[in-house]
């Protein structure tokens, strides 16, 4: 451990707000902490990353008198010291480093921690936001889930590259591999079968593709290499799909431990169909009984999505202060970039929350939907483009679970004929409004064809 002096500071005339405050820049070997220069000798000192150096600067900062700490959001290791210092009964603010390194000449780790506990002394930093350690927990599992989907993922292109060396079509005949024709297909050839015809005899009844196209595709060129390559693939596969599994039991034994018995209310939900991707089971009752409402009765949103939403952002929505604000942190809102009381910039900010792009998942998914929200996404469409549109539905999607979550009020389709007709009287009155401002009214063609008739 290093002791240093240096010194930065802001103009006196600002009011502290946080006297008991520390400033932590955060680094992968080390840690530099600055306190207030009237709390230690050396109120800047340097402590090594290891666990038994941190529980020693959680010590220095409590016989300093901190009670509030703000550190740096830098890669992941800012991580277990949050945890131990919010575990020690400090109050810990995550900032983004963007919003304390724009003042030039600040480029050392000393200058770095001073500033930053300069900043927060005067109650210029806000933290960002960090659920309760439950979500924390669920949102691991879930995460590492996602990551073992994506993993398995590549592994279907292996398979897919292996049979395109052999000269096998069948993913041009079928549409997934792994579904039930294609896995048997594929174990039916790793066992030594390469017959066409029998191989063709594997398909599922409900497969769309007659068993004659499917022989034909079967037709090729079984090498050894490849289908060793094929052989590995399938193994892979089947090898992260049993740690999805392990998961799926990690994710369940945690939801039941925080709803031990289901609630009628949940047993009574509506059953809905499974994607091939979701958990194999029933996760809508557990996050009915933790939402307190069902958000899969919003149209393209379905369970696995809204395990995920929740392991992001949790069910405590009074983190933010409107729906507005919820749509906002997520990166969906539109700018507000005005000078000289012109609109600058619209467009939304560049942002990596997961939650964002699990809506704008889901809202991909509505273009063909009847639902309100389906005719919703198709005029945004038609007024914005494809990408804009998805981010505007998206938009939506995160206000109406804000909505239900903060006043546990249900979700109750209106259909894409009630939003049409909606719009229309909107557009209608819209246009009303600017003919009046230019000294005329609008009449139906109706009621103008019959004044016509009865003046004749």
């Amino acid at each position: 451990m290093s002791k240093h002096s240096k010194k930065a500071s802001l103009p006196p005339h600002l009011r502290h707000i946080n006297i008991n405050a520390a400033g932590i820049d955060i680094g992968s070997n080390s840690h530099f902490v600055s306190v207030p220069e009237d709390r230690d000798k050396h109120p800047v000192r340097e402590f090594k990353s290891f666990t038994g150096d941190l529980h020693e600067l959680a010590a220095w900062l409590k016989k300093c008198g901190i009670e509030t700490v703000a550190m740096e959001s830098t890669g992941v290791y800012w991580i277990p010291l949050y945890e131990l210092l919010e575990e020690a009964g400090f109050e810990v603010l995550l900032v983004n480093a963007h919003h304390v390194k724009n003042v030039s000449g600040r480029k050392s780790d000393v200058l770095d921690c001073q500033w930053i506990r300069e900043l927060h002394t005067y109650g210029l930093l806000s933290g960002a936001f960090r659920p309760s350690k439950e979500i924390c927990e669920l949102r691991a599992y879930v995460r590492q889930r996602s990551n073992l989907v994506r993993f398995a993922s590549s592994h279907i292109q292996h398979m897919q590259k292996a049979l395109d060396l052999m000269n096998v079509r069948l993913h041009n005949v079928i549409s997934d591999i792994t579904g039930t024709t294609g896995q048997k297909i594929i174990r039916a050839i790793l066992n030594g079968e390469h017959d066409p015809k029998i191989l063709a005899q594997y398909r599922d009844g409900r497969c769309k593709q007659s068993i004659e196209v499917i022989e034909k595709s079967l037709v090729g060129h079984y090498k050894k290499e490849h289908l060793f390559s094929l052989k590995q693939a399938v193994e892979l596969y089947d090898f992260y799909q049993c740690k999805v599994e392990d998961c799926d039991t990690a994710i369940e034994s945690l939801l039941s431990q925080w709803t031990p018995v289901v609630s009628e209310e949940a047993l009574a939900l509506p059953k809905r169909r499974k994607t091939k991707s979701s958990p194999k089971f029933e996760i809508s009752h557990y996050l009915y009984d933790q939402c307190g409402v069902d958000l899969t009765s919003i149209d393209g949103i379905d369970a696995l999505s809204v395990l995920k939403i929740i392991s992001e952002v949790g069910t405590d929505m009074s983190r933010w202060k409107s729906e507005k604000c919820f749509g906002s942190w997520m990166g969906l809102a539109p700018g507000t970039k005005i000078s000289g009381g012109k609109v600058l910039k619209r467009s939304t900010k560049s942002s990596a929350n997961r939650a964002a792009a699990i809506l704008r998942i889901c809202a991909t998914s509505l273009y063909n939907s009847p639902s309100a929200l389906g005719a919703f996404s198709r005029r945004m469409k038609r007024k914005l483009g494809s990408p804009k549109a998805v981010t505007a539905t998206a938009y939506k999607l995160a206000k109406l679970i804000y909505r239900m979550l903060n006043q546990k009020i249900s979700y109750h389709d209106m259909g894409q004929d009630y939003y049409e007709q909606r719009y229309k009287e909107r557009l209608l009155r819209s246009l009303k409004r600017k003919a009046a401002l230019l000294g005329h009214e609008l009449f139906p063609i109706e009621l103008l064809k019959n004044k016509e008739l009865e003046i004749c």
